[in-house]
């Protein structure tokens, strides 16, 4: 079995890619390095069962394959509001150049959607059916639409084309392989934390996420691939809690010394963020298990080396 991963080289594909390699499974991995890092495959280089081709997906390429997981795209807003036109394409032009891959191969297709879909929610928690609430011009718009184009991408190819398709609305994500420069906010406070300065905390710190450690959400995604259907399902803990609430548990398990301060809040920064994750329990048989304390503590370890 072979699997390409595109973005294989950032956070969540290459923990990806090192769980297939560990299952004996055959992975190339697709990046063109501009968010992810080649580093995270040091331990891969003498893999027989690993490839990594250099490459950006709004360029079409020729691949035998039968798993396509498409995460390539910068993820966290400090990254992808670089070049927020790029990230369109990346988007759009990539996602169709993959399908078009799958659908020569014939080969299942996973799709690295978002919770970014569902905008500055009206509902809580959000479920699968619906529809959010976006704003199309805004400064996070080139990835929250990018993503909404890629969902209508992957269930047209299915529609037309009778695709193996999934879809997996990935909520807040933390963990080991975390890049320090990521500019997420769990690794923002990690790396202020071991720096030993003050945590900057974007408005007043009340908004909530729902934070999914890494092994879980891998966990999730392979179960979704092997789901014998098409399927669009929410990934991520449906455990909530405050901004501030998690910087205090850092500064805790860092520096109890240390403290925060208030900045404004960016454009568009959603307020509360909690998944309904009922259908992927029913369907698949996955709920996360790892609880945010244990989870942050393995990834203080991981950002301290």
């Amino acid at each position: 079995m072979i699997n390409l991963v595109t973005g294989g080289a950032g956070f969540i594909g290459s923990n990806l890619v090192s769980e297939l390699i560990n299952k004996g499974e055959k992975v190339i991995c697709l990046d063109d390095l501009s968010t992810g890092d080649i580093n995270n495959f040091e331990n891969l280089k003498n893999n027989s069962n690993f490839n990594f081709i250099e490459h950006d997906i709004i360029n079409p390429i020729k691949i035998k394959t039968d798993k396509i997981w498409h995460f390539a795209c910068p993820a966290s807003p400090k990254k992808y509001q670089v070049d927020p036109i790029k990230t369109s394409k990346t988007c759009y032009l990539g996602t169709i150049n993959m399908l078009q891959l799958a659908k020569e191969n014939k080969a299942k297709f996973l799709f690295a959607s978002s919770s970014e879909i569902y905008g500055i929610s009206k509902k809580f928690p959000q479920s699968e059916n619906y529809l959010g609430y976006v704003n199309s011009t805004g400064i996070r718009s080139c990835y929250t639409e990018g993503k909404r184009i890629g969902e209508s991408l992957c269930f047209d190819f299915y529609r037309k084309y009778n695709l193996d398709i999934k879809v997996a609305r990935i909520f807040n994500t933390y963990g080991p392989g975390m890049n320090k420069n990521d500019g997420r906010l769990i690794s923002n406070f990690i790396v202020q934390a071991l720096s030993n300065k003050e945590l900057t905390i974007y408005g007043d710190g009340k908004q909530t996420r729902s934070f999914c450690y890494i092994d879980d959400l891998v966990e999730g995604l392979l179960k979704l691939m092997d789901y014998s259907d098409t399927l669009l399902l929410n990934l991520g803990s449906d455990t909530e809690i405050s901004i501030l609430e998690v910087a205090k548990l850092i500064i805790e398990m860092v520096n109890p010394k240390l403290n925060w301060i208030y900045l404004p809040l960016p454009e568009d920064d959603p307020i509360r963020r909690k998944p309904d994750i009922k259908l992927a329990y029913s369907k698949i048989g996955w709920s996360p298990r790892i609880d945010i304390n244990e989870g942050l503590r393995n990834t203080i370890k991981h950002l301290m080396k």
